[in-house]
């Protein structure tokens, strides 16, 4: 008999204003605590980017435009079925004001591991996916992998533009 599955959808917004970047300090009571970019689950049936749109609203209060899509996580639980996909976007346009971060001293500050490795993937040119199989009783990843995808397509070899 197949496992029934589940899929949960996510977005994460890195949000960027020159060198400065802007993260959220979640508090224990909420998961994941420590430092991260704003985000959370797309609801059904909005689009992601729309979801990712209205989350970084709900969150800030910033009205983000011109997101570009960097990437997708996804983590998959293979005893319960569980499958997490999270769509990462950046945005460097936006309405609002917040207290902001540089981002070169962003890693300094308390954060999740999940969120450490994903944090400098959003700033590299082109898209990326980290996949991830892991055992929730046991809390260990069993498999993982990391791909980047260049910002387009090279040209083959003698071909001209």
């Amino acid at each position: 008999m197949r496992l029934q599955t589940e899929v949960k959808l996510y977005t994460m917004c890195m949000i960027q204003d020159g060198s400065r970047i802007l993260l959220m300090n979640r508090p224990d009571d909420k998961g994941f605590p420590g430092y991260i970019a704003p985000g959370g689950k797309v609801d059904f049936p909005e689009s992601i980017v729309n979801g990712a749109i209205r989350e970084v609203r709900e969150e800030t209060g910033l009205i983000v435009k011109d997101i570009i899509y960097k990437g997708l996580e996804e983590s998959c639980e293979p005893n319960t079925g569980l499958r997490y996909m999270v769509f990462n976007y950046l945005a460097t346009s936006f309405e609002g004001e917040l207290l902001w971060v540089d981002r070169e001293e962003a890693l300094k500050l308390p954060m999740q591991d999940w969120f450490k490795r994903r944090f400098p993937l959003f700033f590299e040119e082109g898209t990326f996916e980290l996949s991830e199989i892991w055992d929730e009783q046991t809390g260990h990843v069993l498999e993982e992998m990391v791909r980047r995808y260049p910002a387009r397509i090279p040209q083959a070899a003698g071909l001209a533009d």
